[in-house]
């Protein structure tokens, strides 16, 4: 691996915008670090990605052990420039009938894991003198979808998190971008939404396009907020 190249960590690099995301960071010659709790699944990014620009690491976002160690474990095979908090879980309930465990694991899941990745890397973006924090949030954040109050808390929550992050590290030279998409055909949905409504998703490259060209931007200017959604509009 060239530790000089653009070093890129996905979390839930193992399907949807992350597996996406992934593909088409390390076609602009960035170094990927993969990590996901599916490493079956993260094992079929090398059928699209060179072996010399990925490495693969099992990581329960949720656990922020875990994360803290995998981190570890990534900067000593190369320079990680750039988080992308992609790793997420939903429940499709109203609020009076999501019990108390799934609502924790969507948040700890959602919020927590991308805070405890943050965490990681902040302190090595700074000490280096500048990097990328891109979060990939959702259109709940800027409306409402009954049957999603826990997803919705997870995802407003990290929005607030990272705007406030984002004032306290520009002296730092680091950057902090927020992905707002709408229904992207991902297997977050059930199988029955996507075959009722896949045609109108957007699909996950094309975020992950936009998602690499605002990371490619000149460091002097960041796109903070990237608002996107199927061009007939949200479900």
């Amino acid at each position: 691996m060239n530790k000089d190249k653009n070093g890129i960590w996905i979390t839930g690099a193992s399907s949807g915008i992350g597996k996406a995301a992934a593909i088409e960071f390390a076609s602009v010659g960035c170094n990927i670090f993969a990590t996901a709790r599916r490493v079956t699944e993260l094992e079929r990014l090398k059928e699209d990605i060179k072996e010399e620009q990925l490495h693969i690491f099992p990581c329960n976002v949720a656990s922020r052990a875990n994360v803290e160690q995998t981190f570890k474990k990534m900067i000593k095979e190369g320079n990680v420039n750039c988080l992308v908090n992609n790793a997420g879980v939903t429940s499709f309930k109203l609020a009076e009938e999501n019990s108390i465990k799934e609502i924790d694991d969507v948040l700890h899941t959602n919020l927590m894991g991308a805070i405890y990745a943050i965490k990681s890397v902040l302190p090595y973006m700074i000490k280096n003198g500048g990097g990328t924090i891109i979060n990939v949030l959702s259109v709940v954040t800027e409306k409402i979808f009954t049957s999603s109050s826990a997803y919705t808390a997870s995802k407003m929550g990290l929005l607030g998190y990272a705007k406030v992050l984002r004032e306290e590290v520009r002296k730092h030279n680091i950057r902090v971008i927020n992905i707002i998409p709408g229904a992207t055909e991902t297997a977050i949905w059930t199988r029955e939404m996507r075959e009722k409504h896949g045609e109108r998703m957007m699909n996950p490259e094309s975020v992950a396009r936009i998602m690499v060209s605002a990371f490619l931007q000149s460091d002097n200017l960041v796109t903070e907020e990237i608002v996107i959604r199927p061009i007939q509009g949200d479900l």
